[in-house]
C-alpha cells in the first residue's frame, strides 16, 4: 500500500534535512514506538524498523532524543525487506513532560529528565471530562462526586506544557452531554483558566462538537490528545476517524466516567486529511524547562502584576499589590494565584534539577577525558 507523505505533513523543508546514507535513505513518520523499534509510515507502506546505532547512541546521551510518535525519521533499507531507523530529523515542536512527582513529605522529587510524548504536532487537544468520579483536589468534601466540573488546575498545567511545546493548545470539555446544568458557567471558568485558548464542549458519541475539533486540523495538520484516563480521548479519535480505530470501554452508569484503555501512543491518519495522536491517560505530568508556558497561561496575573507598586512583588503581603487587590475585589479567583505559585515553584525546581543534571554529566565527561589522557601518557 502506498502513502502520500504530503498528507502526513511531509514538505520540501524536511526533504532538505534527510541525511545522505550509504544505502540511501527514505523518509517516514513514526506511528508507534516499541522497545528498541518503531512502526514507521513510509511512501511504500508501513514498516517495523529497529533503532540504528546512531539513534541508540543519541538516546543514551539524551533521553529526549529517543524516537517518539510524530517524529519524521530517515529509514535505511536493509536486506530481506528489513528496515533500520537510522536518524531522527529535527523536530518542529515537541510536547515534553518532566519526571516530577510528590515525595512522602509532600515535596517535589524527580530526576530532572523529561519524556517527549509527541513530536511535530500543530495542535494540542487538552481533553478534560465535564464529570469526574472523584472531586478534584481542593474540592473534596465541598462538591459531591459526580456533581462537579473540570479540574482547572490540571487544565492550566497541560495548557502551559502545550504552549511550551510550540503547538497551539485547544481545550475540549468532553462528555458534555453528562453535565446536567450550568455548562455555560463551566465553559466560562475553563476559558478564564486558559486565556486566549479556544474551549469547545464535545460529545463524541453523538458527534456534537466533533466538526469543530476537526476544523483545527486543516488538510495535513497533526494534533495530540492529552488528558486523564476516562476523558474519552480514544472515543474522540474514533469519532474523528469515522471508524473504530482505537479500543474503548463502556462508561460507568454511576458517574459517566470511562476506564483506562489506551496503553500506547498511536498516530492515526484521518480520512480527508489531518492526523491525530491518541495517548494513554496521565495521572500527573510535571513541567519541564519552562520558558513562557506558565506566563502565557497566567497572562491575567502577569498583566495585573505590571500595576504592582514593587517590580519584584511576590503577590503575598506586599503593599500596593495589584494582584492581591484583584483577589479582594473578586476580579481574580484566589485559586488562580495559588495555582500560579505552584507552577512557578515547580518550574524553578525543575530548572535547578536540570541544571544540576547537566553539570553532573559535564563533570563525568571531563573525568573520562582526563582519565584517557593520563592513560596515553603512561609508558
Amino acid at each position: 500500500m502506498s502513502n502520500d507523505l504530503s498528507l502526513l505533513g511531509w514538505h520540501e523543508g524536511l526533504a532538505q534535512q534527510l541525511p545522505d546514507l550509504p544505502g540511501g535513505a527514505v523518509p517516514g513518520r513514526v506511528a508507534r514506538v516499541d522497545r528498541g523499534a518503531a512502526e514507521v509510515i513510509a511512501a511504500d507502506g508501513t514498516h517495523q524498523a529497529r533503532f540504528g546505532a546512531r539513534v541508540r547512541r543519541a538516546a543514551a546521551a539524551d533521553p529526549l532524543a529517543l524516537p517518539c510518535v510524530g517524529d519524521w525519521v530517515a529509514l535505511n533499507r536493509l536486506d530481506e525487506g528489513r528496515h533500520e531507523l537510522a536518524e531522527v530529523l529535527p523536530r518542529r515542536t515537541a510536547f515534553v513532560r518532566g519526571g516530577v512527582s510528590r515525595d512522602s513529605r509532600g515535596g517535589l522529587s524527580g530526576d530532572g529528565q523529561g519524556q517527549v510524548l509527541a513530536a511535530n504536532v500543530d495542535v494540542v487537544f487538552v481533553a478534560e471530562p465535564s464529570m469526574h468520579a472523584t472531586p478534584p483536589e481542593g474540592l473534596r468534601g465541598v462538591v459531591p462526586p459526580g456533581k462537579h466540573s473540570a479540574d482547572l488546575g490540571r487544565i492550566e498545567r497541560l495548557v502551559a506544557l502545550a504552549w511550551e511545546s510550540g503547538a497551539r493548545p485547544v481545550v475540549l470539555i468532553t462528555k458534555a452531554d453528562l453535565f446536567e446544568r450550568g455548562l455555560g458557567d463551566l465553559l466560562a471558568d475553563v476559558a478564564a483558566a486558559a486565556p486566549g485558548v479556544d474551549v469547545h464542549p464535545v460529545c463524541s458519541l453523538t458527534g456534537d462538537g466533533v466538526d469543530l475539533v476537526r476544523a483545527h486540523l486543516g488538510g495535513s495538520g497533526t494534533a495530540v490528545v492529552i488528558g486523564p484516563s476516562g476523558a474519552g480521548k480514544s472515543t474522540l479519535v474514533n469519532a474523528l476517524a469515522g471508524a473504530e480505530v482505537m479500543e474503548t470501554q463502556q462508561v460507568r452508569a454511576a458517574d459517566g466516567r470511562g476506564r483506562h484503555t489506551t496503553v500506547h501512543r498511536q498516530l492515526i491518519p484521518l480520512p480527508g486529511g489531518g492526523l491525530v495522536i491518541d495517548t494513554p491517560g496521565i495521572r500527573r505530568v510535571g513541567l519541564y524547562e519552562m520558558s513562557q508556558g506558565v506566563d502565557l497561561v497566567f497572562s491575567d496575573i502577569e498583566e495585573l502584576a505590571e500595576s504592582c507598586r514593587f517590580s519584584d512583588c511576590r503577590h503575598r503581603e506586599e503593599p500596593g499589590c495589584a494582584v492581591l487587590a484583584a483577589i479582594e475585589s473578586g476580579e481574580l479567583p484566589e485559586r488562580r494565584l495559588e495555582s500560579w505559585n505552584r507552577l512557578q515553584r515547580e518550574a524553578a525546581w525543575m530548572a535547578r534539577r536540570t541544571d544540576a543534571r547537566l553539570r553532573a554529566e559535564e563533570t563525568r565527561k571531563w573525568k573520562i577525558i582526563h582519565k584517557q589522557m593520563r592513560g596515553r601518557g603512561r609508558p
